[in-house]
């Protein structure tokens, strides 16, 4: 069974469960017994992945209320929401706009997201470091916190988006350090199309996590194309990519590492197509679908809870904590913190 209440949002991951409104309580049946009860006032929002059930009266009360109900395949992607009469969307999307077209807050933002990617990086590194001792290793962990240093104070956004540039580089040319398996080369970051098979499954991966991170943004009722570090253009889930990037090395990254030094993929699940291009066939993909919905289920620390929290809702939790800092509700917008 998988039912959290986290920052005042319910979420509901137990397959056949039904929901239903009991007086002031929200009550989780699952095969007809009861196992679950949340009261109503300490609910501002519930969310619902794949086969569960919310009763009328409950979507009826929510919908009175102003409560938000978010529907979710069980993978996570996301579906749609009951808002009721119009409440906070829009005004959450206005402060949004706003924010986004204020240098200040844009560039502040921006460096909030590259510290968190550039402290996700030093962790990885430090880790394989640990095991594996390498001389370059220690010199890419060193750069990097060099990097992290200077962005301290760099105002700017274009100068903000250079340090970006410039530790992604870093991190990469260190990432062949990281890969144990034999006959698996890694050059440089390929990605329309990848160019290798290291590059097709972080590539995957990556695009597992923007979706998962579209679907969170979505169920909070941010826009996920209006972002800060990354440029808005037609079509680009600019927000999505903004809240990817404090996941990225320390959940995707470790995770393709994992599978590849493992060698659960092997070269038969790639398939090489003329002009150079590498990507996992059907089962490659399955292969790693698999891994990356089992590493989702595990639990981790989140230093706002005393509880454990499962991976695959860290991008609904940052989503939520993200939209209260849009709104005003808390003063800075901490990244998730890899360890």
């Amino acid at each position: 069974m998988s039912t959290r209440t986290l920052l005042n949002t319910l979420y509901v991951q137990t397959q056949g469960g039904y929901l239903r409104l009991d007086h002031e309580t929200v009550v989780l049946d699952v095969e007809r017994s009861q196992v679950a009860q949340v009261p109503l006032h300490h609910l501002r929002g519930i969310a619902v992945f794949g086969n569960v059930i919310v009763s009328p009266f409950l979507l009826h009360r929510c919908a009175a209320d102003g409560r938000a109900v978010m529907w979710f395949t069980e993978r996570g992607r996301f579906r749609g929401r009951l808002t009721g009469p119009t409440r906070g969307n829009v005004l959450l999307r206005q402060a949004q706009y706003r924010a986004a077209q204020d240098e200040a807050t844009t560039a502040t933002m921006a460096r909030s997201i590259v510290k968190g990617k550039i402290r996700a990086a030093i962790s990885v590194l430090s880790r394989v470091n640990r095991d594996y001792p390498d001389s370059y290793l220690e010199k890419a962990r060193d750069w990097l916190h060099q990097l992290k240093r200077k962005l301290e104070i760099q105002e700017t956004l274009d100068g903000i988006r250079g340090i970006e540039g410039r530790a992604a580089r870093v991190y990469y040319a260190a990432f062949p350090k990281l890969i144990r398996a034999p006959n698996l080369t890694f050059l440089t970051r390929t990605k329309r199309p990848p160019r290798d098979p290291v590059n097709a499954a972080l590539s995957f991966t990556y695009a597992l996590l923007t979706q998962d991170c579209v679907s969170a943004l979505e169920g909070v009722g941010l826009d996920p194309q209006v972002g800060f570090l990354h440029a808005v253009r037609p079509g680009r889930p600019s927000l999505a990519l903004d809240l990817m990037e404090e996941f990225r090395t320390g959940f995707a990254d470790r995770l393709v590492l994992t599978i590849l030094n493992r060698q659960q993929l092997q070269t038969d699940n790639f398939d090489h197509r003329p002009g150079g291009a590498v990507l996992l066939n059907d089962q490659g993909r399955k292969t790693l679908l698999t891994a990356y919905e089992r590493r989702c289920r595990e639990e981790v620390h989140h230093p706002l809870f005393k509880e454990s929290v499962p991976i695959g809702l860290l991008p609904h939790i940052q989503a939520r904590i993200l939209a209260r800092h849009i709104r005003g509700d808390v003063e800075e917008y901490v990244g998730y913190t890899w360890r």
